[in-house]
């Protein structure tokens, strides 16, 4: 079977005015799709500036159908989750016959995959993201989710963790299913080497500069130590502000090193800061497969990165170095390393990252699970 399908997307996490990037990774995923498939995205998320009870949007962004359907905010939550199925009955009344359901983050919205299964037979598979389900995180997992979340996963024709780390912890949870490992995807024409001109020792993290899972904290001081060995060198965190380390900036008292805190910048803007960095740097507690590290690797950038989640899955041993989880030792040595190091094989990185995260090849891994899934259920 090699037929295009149409493809209905139901997201948790999707790119929306309330929340302008939270799950563009998945937006990524719809848009690889959509190279070969018509791709259908149904969104819904509450919005408390909203005046009325609900609004729908419907956009074509890039080849992908997209609807998304606010909800009036509401602290009751069998209320919040009336006016998501309302929403959700009216959203999908829009869209035309689709063949195959692919759920983003399996719970809640894995829900409503399982009533499209009931009522119309059709199939569904989930990629799954989340890091939650991941120990200690999990122990916050309800009795309820639990129990509904090993239904969806039962009745799913396959999921696709991006990580074989994260399909381990979702079995340790009893949710037992047919699992297959499909990775992030990069864009791989705008992720790309460039000759790098720029003399500065320039360290970049991007993330959301959220300390308890990025461990800002501890790179920050890090940085202080290596400007006691090396003097000058720019470390540019990118996706936030710096509001929340201020009172650890004024402690650390940087008299060299150039530290800069950058907002979320758009992709091909990410691109050029990833282009110009001499080392990317991940000091995560906990992670799945973060896009930002393929991305490096796109660009031909050696990542330091803690060995935590899936990122050992993917990490060619040249292409940068993993690091105990918290060991600021580990981090300042293997900066001191690539402070020293001026040769990489970026095209070798490239290649590596076409290979395996390109658009064309996550659309050939899903469209071989949509055409497996329909096998399946007939």
């Amino acid at each position: 079977m090699n037929k295009q399908l149409h493809i209905l997307f139901l997201c948790g996490w999707y790119p929306s005015r309330v929340l302008p990037t939270n799950g563009d990774f998945i937006q990524r995923h719809a848009e690889a799709v959509a190279m070969k498939h018509k791709v259908t995205v149904l969104h819904i998320i509450t919005d408390e500036n909203l005046a009325i009870k609900k609004e729908i949007e419907f956009a074509k962004i890039n080849n992908v159908e997209t609807y998304i359907g606010y909800v009036k905010k509401t602290k009751n939550p069998f209320l919040k989750w009336k006016r998501f199925i309302s929403m959700f009955i009216e959203l999908s009344s829009k869209i035309s016959d689709f063949d195959v359901i692919h759920v983003n983050t399996l719970f809640p919205f894995g829900l409503f995959a399982l009533y499209l299964k009931l009522t119309k037979n059709s199939p569904y598979i989930i990629s799954e993201h989340w890091t939650g389900y991941h120990f200690p995180q999990s122990k916050n997992i309800g009795i309820m989710q639990k129990m509904l979340s090993k239904m969806i996963v039962k009745n799913a024709s396959f999921v696709c963790p991006v990580a074989d780390n994260l399909a381990d912890s979702m079995k340790q949870l009893g949710f037992n299913g047919n699992y297959c490992k499909v990775p992030n995807v990069v864009d791989t024409e705008v992720f790309t080497p460039i000759k790098n001109t720029n003399k500065t020792f320039t360290i970049i993290h991007i993330s959301s500069l959220f300390d308890a899972h990025k461990n800002v904290s501890g790179m920050l001081k890090v940085a202080k130590l290596l400007e006691n060995e090396i003097g000058f060198f720019t470390w540019k965190f990118i996706g936030g502000s710096d509001k929340n380390y201020k009172n650890l900036l004024k402690k650390l008292n940087f008299e060299t090193a150039k530290i800069e805190f950058i907002a979320h910048i758009p992709q091909q803007e990410m691109a050029i800061h990833l282009q110009e960095a001499s080392v990317f740097v991940l000091f995560s507690n906990y992670e799945n497969l973060p896009c930002v590290i393929l991305e490096s690797f796109s660009c031909g950038i050696p990542v330091i990165s803690t060995k935590v989640g899936g990122i050992s899955e993917f990490f060619p041993e040249d292409f940068g170095k993993l690091i105990s989880q918290k060991s600021k030792k580990e981090l300042l040595a293997s900066l001191l390393f690539y402070s020293k190091k001026t040769t990489e094989n970026k095209e070798k990185m490239h290649t590596y990252a076409v290979t395996n995260f390109s658009k064309e090849t996550i659309q050939k891994m899903f469209s071989n699970w949509y055409y497996q899934s329909l096998k399946v259920n007939s």
